[in-house]
């Protein structure tokens, strides 16, 4: 998987790859950590992305998915095999939810708490 997630002083960003952004119909997700809340691991992502309702962007059903959801509202980036990065975003844009898989899912989710 090509995205990479980087959490330097105040905001978190996950940078996906151009051929992310095309096929999932996405852009870069930069997120204040002042508006990072309910941060968690999830070690089977897929089932929460299944349970979320009709998606955009590329679906490959119980393998893996770089989408949102129709009301623009949840982001996922989550492949099978892979635990995830859970949280909520409180701002004033649509975005309410990021999912996205990482094998430093835990460290990332300390670091988002500690903050």
């Amino acid at each position: 998987m090509a995205v990479r997630i980087e959490l330097s002083g105040d905001v978190l960003d996950i940078r996906l790859s151009w051929w992310q952004k095309a096929l999932g119909l996405m852009r870069d997700i930069h997120v204040p950590l002042a508006q990072i809340s309910d941060v968690e691991v999830i070690e089977k992502p897929l089932a929460i992305v299944h349970r979320a309702g009709i998606k955009i962007g590329l679906r490959l059903p119980w393998l893996y998915f770089v989408a949102r959801t129709i009301r623009l509202d949840e982001a996922f980036v989550v492949r099978r095999g892979m635990s995830a990065l859970s949280f909520h975003v409180a701002g004033e844009g649509v975005l309410s939810r990021v999912l996205v898989t990482t094998p430093e899912a835990e460290r990332l989710a300390e670091r988002l708490r500690e903050s």
